[in-house]
């Protein structure tokens, strides 16, 4: 509490997000907007819940695309506007989404149990050819065996119970 303190104290002076501006419960602007009044709402912006306030705007910067229409919008304005939401329906929909180039590529994220993979295959068309994801439990589950080797019966459930498997991925 003692750092948030001194930082609040050795912030330097001029302006900030807080301004004049005026946040109204998303809910309310939309009620309002549906009665018609519409005059206040230029002065004002849309309060969103926390998960959606600067999601993803960050890394929309870094992207290069040839087309904007390559790249989903930001979360808060899929949530937030009409616009960002018919742009990503646009870009989603089967036969009106993108069309990436011919080619594969391999794309991972770190998940909570490890690697989680996509291995994408496409023809050059909007539908991909192939479509492989590689989940972090399978190939843990698939090591299992390797684990027991020369334990007895009762350690099955701690080892099993150590790897934190998610059954969902493991449906092949």
């Amino acid at each position: 509490m003692r750092i948030v303190e001194q930082c609040f104290t050795q912030l330097p002076a001029g302006p900030h997000t807080l301004s004049d501006e005026i946040l109204l419960e998303a809910g309310v602007m939309a009620d309002s907007g549906k009665r018609g009044d519409t005059d206040a709402l230029w002065k004002t912006r849309a309060k969103t819940c926390g998960t959606l306030e600067g999601a993803g705007r960050a890394e929309h910067a870094g992207v290069v695309a040839t087309a904007p229409a390559f790249t989903l919008p930001p979360k808060e304005e899929a949530y937030g506007n009409i616009e960002g939401l018919m742009r990503h329906f646009e870009i989603i929909m089967w036969g009106k989404g993108i069309q990436p180039p011919r080619g594969e590529t391999y794309l991972a994220v770190e998940g909570g149990n490890g690697e989680l993979g996509f291995h994408v295959v496409s023809d050059g068309t909007d539908r991909p050819y192939r479509v492989r994801c590689r989940p972090p439990c399978f190939f843990i589950m698939a090591a299992l065996a390797k684990l027991l080797i020369g334990s007895t019966i009762a350690d099955i459930v701690p080892t099993f119970g150590s790897v934190n498997m998610i059954a969902g991925e493991l449906d092949r």
